[in-house]
């Protein structure tokens, strides 16, 4: 065992790296990203020389902190279809997601009670909603089939006189499925619901357009998009209709009375860097990160038996790739590959050693949801990089079933069905 320049311990590989090779290698960009050094550069200013509070109207340092958190609001509008004025700054999208749900709920508590989300919502909204519900709000939670995706036709039946807000991840964060939600936000238009979506992983990925997406509130995130971590936003519909989010954090009425609070202006600086080279390279990167993906998949599937991808694979970020590999341990497999940062499920929800409950709502058993794996391709990854973290999982995966009784059973013919878990 040797450490790295981080500090990070990580096991000496017993063969020579290929050329390009440095461990540990991270593969786990959906829980965050490396800071672009571009963004770095965009930052520095404003952590020393420009440091001025952006709400200071006095002087100078204010002037030039404002200009700077007003051209940030037009590189995140931007990016997403907005205006400017639609873009509220926060401190990451929990609290984007806190604001909306909570902030929509009071604001339109006498239209109605009734929410409606799904099941594979990231925490964020998921216990913001179960917080709403103490409140006396009603929440609907719709489930997902095998593919991780909703049926519209449940979204369509769960609508009532009373339901004020519907909220639907764009893209999972375990998984990488997209939901359809274009349609989903015509069907709340329709209706003269609202529709709010957690877009903290479609954001800078994919194209995302709130106009064409029917979408009327948006939360994202800085350090999903290779931005600092510490700062997010929240898009707001002002027009067709114009939303009305109750402010959920008072003092001084900053962010045009929604979210008080002196602005982090280097975060915001970095997230609007980030978002405008995500919008100048998104494409390029999309179709990069897809071939890796996709190459990684089929080396695995290649070398390896009763291995399957979770998740519609018609419908997913370009990026991600979550596998289970069937009668392998989980944490023995991660200790397997402890020079490889990849997840077993979400970072927000790590800590626990419960089997992934999104992976659960696709119908896993506890055993094949605890074998699974996220990999999260992204910008700085290479092939070199994917050749070593497949060949590298398909040796562990291998040497983990030698010792595995049901798997040398299954080999042999030998019918499980009546002790085994059910895979789907």
């Amino acid at each position: 065992m040797s450490a790295n320049g981080t500090g990070v311990v990580v096991a000496e590989s017993a063969t020579p790296l290929p050329e390009g090779v440095k461990l540990p290698i991270y593969m786990d960009n959906h829980a965050t990203t490396p800071l672009d050094p571009r963004v770095l550069e965009a930052m520095m200013p404003y952590f020393t020389s420009t440091f001025g509070n952006a709400a200071s109207r006095n002087h100078s340092f204010g002037w030039e902190a404002e200009k700077a958190v007003e051209k940030a609001r037009e590189q995140v509008a931007k990016l997403i279809g907005a205006s400017a004025k639609e873009i509220i700054f926060t401190s990451g999208a929990t609290e984007s997601n806190n604001l909306a749900l909570k902030g929509i709920a009071e604001m339109y508590r006498e239209r109605g009670n009734h929410i409606i989300t799904q099941v594979t919502e990231h925490k964020a909204v998921l216990d913001t909603c179960k917080k709403l519900e103490k409140q006396g709000y009603r929440v609907t939670y719709l489930p997902v089939g095998a593919d991780g995706l909703i049926d519209i036709e449940d979204l369509k039946r769960a609508i009532d006189d009373k339901t004020i807000l519907v909220s639907i991840m764009f893209a999972n964060n375990e998984i990488g499925v997209l939901q359809p939600v274009r349609e989903i936000g015509a069907i709340c238009k329709e209706k003269g619901i609202l529709f709010h979506t957690d877009g903290v992983q479609a954001v800078g990925k994919i194209p995302v357009d709130v106009q064409k997406d029917n979408i009327d509130v948006m939360s994202l995130s800085g350090h999903k998009i290779y931005g600092p971590k510490g700062v997010g936003a929240l898009y707001v519909r002002r027009r067709n209709p114009r939303v009305q989010i109750s402010e959920q954090i008072n003092g001084g009425g900053h962010e045009r009375g929604m979210r008080s609070g002196t602005l982090n202006v280097p975060g915001i600086v970095g997230l609007g860097a980030a978002c405008e080279i995500a919008m100048n390279e998104m494409e390029a990167e999309g179709k990069r990160e897809q071939e890796l993906r996709d190459y990684l998949k089929n080396k695995l599937e290649t070398a390896l038996d009763y291995v399957h991808v979770n998740g519609n694979m018609e419908h997913h970020l370009p990026g991600n790739l979550n596998m289970s590999f069937v009668y392998v341990e989980g944490e023995s497999l991660l200790m397997g590959i402890n020079d490889i940062a990849v997840s077993s499920g979400s970072a927000c929800t790590s800590a626990t050693l419960e089997p992934s409950y999104v992976l659960k709502a696709l119908g896993l058993g506890d055993d094949v949801a605890h074998s699974s794996i996220r990999f999260g391709l992204g910008r700085f990854n290479t092939k070199a990089e994917v050749d070593y973290v497949s060949d590298k999982i398909i040796d562990v995966v291998k040497k983990l079933r030698e010792l595995s009784p049901l798997y040398e059973m299954v080999k042999e013919g030998i019918d499980l069905s009546k002790i085994e878990w059910a895979a789907h």
